[in-house]
């Protein structure tokens, strides 16, 4: 049997190949819609991509089921369970409880382990070339190594009401009537690691085991002294915010991302046509660079996405695909790092990346307004915002300041107030990317330099 994880490092997500060497088929479980890993995987190990599936409605990503399907011709299984609110709206077959997809001699047995999500799945995996039993459980948003998936995403991102306390509940007896159940050797593949906004203390070990889990879990002692209500507790509190490109994640997903196929060659604009495209408004520019170098000079209405590695996570912030359509040009380095951008970008739902420039030289700039922590007390804000998430608000913030995280600015909007806003992360990164994204919107937004990290050192010494 071969078992391969996929990870994206920007979301912090895995998927899983797992092909019967004997056979020469495989099964790709949770794909993201840059389908050319997975491809490659195939070819490399001469095996044919039979069939894909995924374990629940993700709400951080956009699923590349449908679109690694279409390439391969796989078939598309899905979850059934969950109730009619929760069933996929999109051609696949679905699974239940119990049902099994054959590979060779490796058998995928669906299990239903609801909470994270009510149609929640996880696949144990038995490969039959060595046992008759599962050796190995891929448990998507439902265990993770040291952590649990949140169970208030419902709540945070579909218009939910209340879902999180019975969504916990289930998760409590997921773990009883079917995690527990296994034996300790079983090996457990989570769906996501340190960073991911699906649970709170996500550890970054790619791969635990039930029993590891099973002594050492934060969760263990809850569950071993049947405390259903300390559990509940526990984990609800602290948890992380939920992005708002989240709630667009669960619809495209449930109703089926569109199918991409072959993707057009990226256009590499002059200074001259870029001049000419932004000022008829026909783009928008993305900003690749660091923080200090756009405070230095950057396009008007560029939207600041630091970085192909974390391109997919900022870009969500800034750009919402439901509200416009506009194609945007990313500032790289050359067509290599222009694709990589458009590659993260697929995989929150922006598909408007259509060409790129190597250099914004000969642009009309402009330079962010900033402002100093010495100059915070005497500037006549309208409103000092913390851009941070709740819990890092809750351990020191500006005083007077308020909460309003990056992943939710835009879509808040009517929130704030129409006067100058000073804005402030940790060091400066998610306050560059969420103003540029405010500025845009036509908010006149000022920027403390050095954020929080520097007020805290400039208060600290005063003291």
């Amino acid at each position: 049997m071969l078992l391969k994880r996929t990870y994206d490092e920007d979301l912090a997500q895995a998927g899983y190949f797992i092909g019967c060497q004997a056979k020469g088929e495989a099964v790709v479980v949770d794909a993201r819609r840059d389908i050319r890993e997975y491809l490659d995987l195939a070819d490399r190990h001469n095996m044919t991509i039979t069939a894909v599936t995924e374990t629940h409605i993700h709400a951080d990503y956009l699923s590349g089921t449908r679109e690694l399907a279409a390439a391969t011709g796989a078939r598309i299984y899905v979850s059934g369970e969950g109730g009619d609110d929760w069933q996929y709206r999109f051609a696949a077959e679905r699974l239940h409880h119990g049902d099994q997809l054959t590979l060779g001699n490796i058998t995928v047995e669906a299990v239903h382990t609801p909470g994270h999500t009510p149609e929640h799945l996880s696949f144990l995996v038995t490969d039959g070339a060595f046992a008759d039993t599962p050796g190995y459980m891929l448990t998507g948003d439902f265990v993770f190594s040291g952590d649990l998936g949140r169970p208030d995403l419902l709540d945070e991102a579909a218009g939910g009401v209340d879902t999180r306390y019975e969504g916990a509940k289930q998760i409590f007896r997921s773990l009883k009537n079917s995690f527990l159940t296994l034996p300790d050797h079983v090996q457990v593949f989570p769906g996501h690691g340190s960073g991911s906004a699906c649970g709170k203390a996500l550890g970054a070990l790619p791969s635990t085991s039930v029993g590891y889990e099973r002594r050492y879990a934060w969760w263990a002692g809850y569950v071993n002294d049947d405390d259903e209500e300390g559990f509940v507790s526990e984990l609800l509190d602290g948890q992380p915010d939920a992005h708002a490109y989240f709630a667009r994640m669960k619809r495209q997903n449930k109703e089926g991302p569109a199918v991409l196929g072959p993707l057009a060659p990226l256009r590499e604009y002059t200074p001259a046509e870029l001049s000419a495209a932004l000022e008829s408004g026909q783009v928008v520019v993305v900003d690749t660079r660091g923080q200090d170098e756009v405070h230095a000079g950057t396009v008007p209405g560029a939207l600041n996405i630091p970085g192909a590695g974390k391109a997919a996570s900022y870009g969500a912030w800034v750009y919402d695909p439901e509200r416009e359509d506009t194609p945007l040009v990313v500032l790289a380095e050359d067509t290599e790092m222009a694709e990589e951008l458009r590659d993260h970008l697929l995989r929150v739902g922006i598909d408007t990346v259509t060409g790129y420039t190597t250099s914004l030289e000969g642009l009309h700039l402009t330079t962010p307004e900033m402002i100093g922590v010495d100059e915070l007390a005497s500037f006549d804000s309208a409103l000092v915002l913390d851009v941070r998430n709740k819990s890092e608000h809750s351990d020191g913030h500006i005083p007077g300041s308020e909460q309003l995280s990056g992943g939710r600015a835009l879509w808040n909007l009517d929130q704030l107030p129409a006067g100058p806003i000073v804005t402030y992360c940790q060091s400066g990164v998610r306050n560059s990317v969420t103003a540029s994204a405010l500025r845009r919107a036509g908010y006149r937004v000022v920027e403390l330099e050095g954020s929080y990290a520097a007020w805290s050192e400039r208060n600290l010494v005063s003291a």
